[in-house]
């Protein structure tokens, strides 16, 4: 007797119900197509969504108030997408989602889904489509306060008695180096100082820290209330920070006090400050002592400026030697390697018809020639208000203070193939003196490198390229201390996607 081998059993097909096509048996006996054509198990999910995004600010609004920061094709950008969605994907099952490429321009983002649902007798149906999202401008609400530009919290009011803006120039290019302007709501020049405003009183404090960090400064802060909750014991405060820079400038000449001057390691008291930034930076002219003095020291001991800088008068150098063996006192201080201590006899350019000359000494005996012409102030023939230079024994007043070497600024104007950048701010008024005291400002950069490390300087294409050096021996910056000058004009291919930086 034989037996037949059993076959293994495999499910026949079924015709479908709707269109008679062959198909695998399902629960609701239908081929895809059909039920596809019967059921749309999208339906309810929106096909076209908008999003408001803030071009100012360049961030995207989350419901109910949040504006967050996204890149194109980010997961925190899906993710904000897809909760606008929320309500209508909970009645279906997501199984993917992802961005489909647009022009970034377009102004549209287009998001496919894939999604499951339960349909006729128990039959797993999915889908894909895809979501339109219309990206529509609408400013938040910090930009508003920012164009607005009378909404603040907190100001920073920088102020320095002076006459000349030599320090706020320095100041300027510190912030913009250090990106300390990019929190403020509006930048405001004033005849004496500069207004910061801020949005919150944390960005005020973080500038007022940095001002105490760059240059030797004071300040006090105070608060006016706005308003207030007495329910909910809340308070609307308006903070004023009133900071306040030392009022002495590079080229200044000043008068120590005799204990500051013996604290300093006996140093004469008629100084030359010959750089301000994190403190004072003075050399004494007769010994070539340098002393470095910070914020808290000047309060203690504060001293001005003796002459006004357009009390400068030019020179001429008749005669100059070095002087090798510089006598030093017990307990002196640091001497300055950079510097050579000169005695020079020198003449009034505006005296040239006249026999009278003064003689002095300098510290920059390494930069003068006999014919050479140099500004310094003539403490002999001016009247000096101040009570430390009163009381000194007038042997020990030098006639001349010899401040720098004097080039033609009308061709290192011309021959200056650098440039800064300056500060978005309203400006009350600029006269012919504050383009005068620019001008100084970019001249002591070319002429002390110290400066020039904490400053960035940008090269002037349109400026033809020459020698470090004039014919007469004006310092000039090196091309290797430049930057080159950034303008985002156009994309990484260089074409059609450069209009996106403008829209």
């Amino acid at each position: 007797m034989e037996y037949l081998a059993e076959s293994a059993s495999t499910p026949g097909d079924v015709l479908c119900c709707e269109c008679g096509v062959p198909i695998s048996p399902n629960p609701a006996n239908i081929c895809v197509a059909c039920l596809r054509s019967k059921v749309d198990i999208s339906q309810g999910i929106p096909k076209q969504v908008s999003i408001s995004f803030c071009k100012q600010c360049q961030r995207y609004f989350q419901p109910p108030a949040t504006w967050i920061q996204c890149a194109l094709e980010s997961r925190e950008l899906l993710s904000l997408c897809l909760k606008k969605l929320k309500a209508p994907l909970s009645k279906v099952r997501l199984v993917d989602a992802g961005f489909v490429w647009t022009e970034p321009h377009s102004k549209r983002l287009k998001v496919k889904l894939t999604i499951q649902k339960e349909v006729m007798n128990g039959a797993i149906l999915q889908q894909v489509f895809v979501v339109d999202f219309v990206v529509q401008s609408q400013m938040c609400g910090d930009c508003h306060r920012v164009e607005a530009k009378d909404f603040w919290k907190a100001v920073v009011q920088v102020r320095q008695k002076t006459l000349h803006k030599k320090t706020f120039y320095y100041l300027e290019q510190l912030i913009l180096k250090y990106g300390m302007h990019q929190n403020t709501l509006r930048i405001k020049e004033i005849h004496d100082g500069l207004d910061f405003y801020y949005s919150s009183k944390q960005h005020a404090q973080k500038m007022v820290e940095f001002l105490h960090s760059t240059v030797p400064c004071r300040y006090k802060a105070s608060q006016r209330l706005i308003s207030q909750d007495i329910h909910s014991n809340t308070y609307n405060y308006k903070s004023t920070f009133s900071v306040e820079i030392v009022p002495i400038c590079k080229d200044n000449v000043v008068c120590l006090s005799p204990k500051l001057a013996q604290n300093l390691g006996n140093m004469s008291q008629i100084c030359v400050c010959i750089r301000v930034t994190s403190a004072i930076h003075l050399i004494d002219p007769q010994t070539l002592q340098v002393a470095d003095i910070d914020g808290n020291t000047f309060w203690s001991h504060p001293f001005s400026s003796l002459c006004h800088p357009k009390q400068l008068e030019e020179f001429i150098v008749m005669e100059c030697s070095i002087v090798r063996d510089v006598k030093r006192n017990a307990g002196s201080g640091m001497i300055s390697k950079k510097h050579i201590l000169g005695e020079v006899w020198v003449q009034k350019t505006s005296e040239m018809n006249t026999d009278k000359q003064y003689f002095c000494h300098t510290h920059l005996g390494h930069l003068l020639n006999p014919g050479d012409l140099v500004l310094g102030f003539d403490l002999a023939n001016c009247n000096l208000n101040d009570e430390y230079v009163n009381k000194m024994n007038p042997d020990r007043v030098p006639d001349v203070v010899l401040i720098k070497k004097s080039y033609d600024c009308t061709r290192r104007q011309r021959r200056r193939n650098w440039k800064l950048k300056e500060l978005a701010r309203d400006r009350e008024n600029m006269d012919t003196d504050d383009e005068r005291q620019y001008q100084d400002f970019l001249e002591d950069l070319e002429e002390d490198e110290a400066i020039r490390k904490n400053v960035n300087i940008y090269r002037d294409a349109t400026v033809p390229v020459e020698s470090d050096t004039d014919d007469e021996g004006a310092p000039q910056i090196s091309l290797a201390e430049m930057l080159e000058d950034l303008h985002i004009s156009q994309d990484a291919t260089g074409e059609e996607g450069a209009s996106m930086l403008t829209q």
